[in-house]
């Protein structure tokens, strides 16, 4: 279970089986005022050469960027959204449609939304349908790193998982112990992770630092850790289809 979904949680007040249940609102027509302070200004100019888009969680930079270098991808542009946005899931998709339509302003050709659902109950795939755009197949980066068959195989057994990948091990102060508001009280903790059972910790690199800092996560949370290698998963072919075009 990802750090949004335990969010909302919280917000929403109810739990079933350790899997949070997304709510699903209205979706404005534009970006209100507290998408557009979540989102930094960015120039709209479009690189020399490019023509194909990228807009990503920023909780995935590193990876795209690894493998941008490593494949030589200079016709792609990456553009990433605060990775905080998970921590407001219903922001999510209207700032998508910001970047998007940027995008388009620019000129650029080939655009990819490099997004799971993420928590936004389906409205991420609504705004993506409505601007004509593809977005990565998937629940969530987790599902991303560790392949959609293989993630959906282990559901029932991991139900009462929690994920961390090396972003959310480097971030986890910020974005989920802070973020979730753990730092307030162990009552929050106990509430909010009454069912779940482990913490499984999708590593995309050999760091044995990450290793530690998983760990210590782990016992922060009071729940026993299980490290997965998944290097960059699905996420490599996805954006290598992309790349290709």
């Amino acid at each position: 279970m990802s750090a949004e979904q335990a969010t909302e949680a919280m917000r929403s007040g109810r739990r079933r089986g350790g899997r949070a249940n997304a709510r699903r609102r209205a979706v404005p027509a534009a970006p209100d005022a507290h998408v557009e302070a979540a989102i930094p200004s960015r120039p709209r100019t479009r690189p020399a050469g490019v023509r194909t888009r990228i807009i990503a969680c920023g909780a995935l930079a590193r990876e795209i960027g690894a493998l941008q270098r490593g494949n030589d991808w200079q016709h792609l542009d990456l553009v990433c959204l605060p990775a905080t946005l998970h921590n407001t899931p219903d922001a999510i998709p209207e700032a998508v449609r910001q970047r998007v339509r940027e995008a388009r302003a620019d000129g650029i050709e080939i655009i990819l939304v490099a997004y799971g659902d993420c928590g936004t109950g389906g409205r991420l795939d609504r705004v993506c349908e409505e601007e004509g755009v593809e977005r990565i197949n998937g629940p969530h980066c987790y599902a991303f790193f560790d392949g959609l068959d293989a993630f959906a195989a282990r559901s029932e057994e991991e139900i009462g998982a929690f994920y961390l990948t090396d972003f959310l091990v480097r971030q986890f102060e910020t974005l989920v112990w802070r973020g979730l508001g753990l730092d307030r009280g162990p009552e929050l903790r106990e509430m909010m992770f009454a069912h779940y059972d482990r913490v499984v910790f999708l590593a995309q690199t050999e760091d044995a630092d990450l290793t530690r800092r998983a760990e210590d996560a782990a016992r922060r949370l009071g729940l026993p850790l299980e490290r997965r290698f998944t290097g960059f998963g699905g996420l490599a072919s996805a954006l290598a289809t992309v790349a290709s075009r």
